[in-house]
């Protein structure tokens, strides 16, 4: 009868612990989850704010700037794709999201308006292209 006993406490201490040690995780897992969507919402909240900010004075000073930063976009992995689809139009690049797992970019066109939206994630490669006014997605691909 002991014997019976002992095996029922030594059951539930490790049902108790296994349990304290799921809640640990899910609770990693759901602070993970939290910072990532943070760091996701942060860009798009700048960005509604530069576009109420938006004068034509900093657009001039965009333009002369554009030529500079168009060699920084040169070095993305995704780059050549992009142009490969989108022809050899004068688009501009316009970071939104850039972390651990996807960058996320917007591409305007001479007026400054949002054509296109490039998703590339990162860990798999993968660049998804859409157009943005009704186009829908021209590219979805992993590149080599």
């Amino acid at each position: 009868m002991k014997k019976v006993f002992k095996i029922i406490i030594a059951l539930i201490a490790t049902i108790t612990v296994l349990t304290a040690c799921n809640r640990d995780e899910m609770a990693k897992d759901n602070r993970d989850a939290i910072v990532k969507h943070e760091e996701s919402s942060q860009p798009e909240k700048k960005e509604v704010e530069q576009q109420k900010n938006d004068k034509p004075k900093e657009q001039v000073q965009n333009n002369s700037q554009e030529s500079v930063n168009h060699e920084k976009w040169t070095s993305l992995p995704e780059y050549n794709k992009i142009f490969e689809q989108l022809g050899n139009e004068d688009y501009t690049f316009q970071m939104v999201t850039d972390n651990r797992g996807e960058r996320i970019l917007h591409i305007l066109d001479k007026g400054g308006r949002k054509q296109y939206k490039s998703i590339f994630i990162k860990n798999t490669n993968r660049l998804k292209i859409i157009k943005i006014n009704g186009g829908g997605m021209i590219f979805n691909e992993i590149l080599s």
